[in-house]
């Protein structure tokens, strides 16, 4: 596959994942939020585990475990966004969820003392000032929805660090991410039978919000993306998924008529720029930068792995 192609096949994930946030809004109309994370990911399931089915003939406990591990944090990233969309615009959630890739390596720096580059530590500082000028009001508080949107980046940026460790310990990368999706369908429709009434859709825009959520943007994310970056660079790839909340808030303009005010948009031009700032790789240095630069973009590799 050309170097062409394949960053065409990210540009095309990286719409879709951008159009999943007014998917899911449109999804909490006519169902409830774990009700909608059980269909969208159970659906997405059964739709890889046909297609992959040779493969996952050679499942093995560790691959599972892994995966209910991850499936329980891709549970709560989602939990944070639906909830969080039913208190803030999707253009937010957009933004504030694509903190995750500043999140990252201040948590690898919490955890295994790695120091942060230079780049990261200036994306972190347009990323705090744009978050302000994004979600603060006239009262210096944040709206709930905005507080769950970054929580759920939070969550994910965990969620990445464990899929590191989960692809070097696990045989097979592929039957972890179906795993993984099936195990976060399971724990929607449990906490769905817990706190909720589980239903189908009973709309045409319910259906096509669940349809769209679980073929396009879970179960046709998930294969493409994988196989894309490895006709492509990190680099390319990292920059083209920083598209994601740019597509989001687009979609929100165009489908829900969704405006930010002018410190709104100068606030969300900031988080994109931390996060460009932040994937940007510059080539050159010496031999000991390149060192620290590849045990940070070990962890950096991972952050290109959406599950929107």
């Amino acid at each position: 596959m050309k170097q062409s192609r394949a960053d065409l096949l990210i540009f095309t994930v990286t719409l879709c994942w951008g159009s999943s946030y007014l998917f899911m809004k449109m999804g909490m109309d006519s169902l409830s939020p774990y009700n909608l994370i059980a269909l969208r990911f159970g659906l997405a399931f059964i739709l890889t585990a046909l297609i992959f089915f040779r493969q996952l003939r050679h499942l093995d406990w560790r691959t599972t475990g892994y995966g209910a591990l991850l499936g329980l944090c891709l549970f709560g990233v989602f939990a944070f966004i639906m909830f969080g969309l039913q208190t803030t615009s999707t253009s937010n959630a957009g933004f504030l969820v694509s903190l995750t890739v500043i999140f990252v390596p201040i948590l690898y720096w919490l955890l295994f003392r790695r120091a942060l580059a230079g780049k990261q530590i200036v994306g972190v500082l347009f990323a705090v000032v744009g978050i302000g000028l994004l979600t603060l009001n006239g009262q210096l508080a944040i709206h709930p929805g905005d507080a769950l949107c970054i929580l759920a980046a939070l969550c994910y940026a965990g969620y990445i660090l464990i899929t590191g460790a989960a692809a070097r310990l696990t045989r097979s990368t592929l039957n972890l991410g179906i795993m993984q999706l099936g195990f976060a369908g399971l724990y929607g429709l449990i906490f769905s039978l817990i706190f909720e009434t589980p239903t189908l859709p009973h709309t045409g825009d319910g259906w096509l919000a669940v349809l769209a959520l679980s073929v396009v943007c879970s179960a046709f994310g998930f294969v493409v993306q994988p196989i894309a970056q490895k006709y492509t660079t990190p680099t390319r790839t990292g920059l083209i998924f920083s598209l994601e909340p740019v597509f989001a808030a687009l979609f929100a303009y165009w489908f829900e008529h969704e405006m930010l005010s002018v410190k709104g948009y100068i606030g969300a031009g900031l988080v994109l720029a931390g996060v460009v700032v932040s994937e940007w790789k510059l080539g050159g240095g010496n031999k000991r930068k390149r060192r620290r630069r590849r045990a940070i973009v070990s962890v950096q590799e991972a952050q290109n792995a959406s599950p929107l």
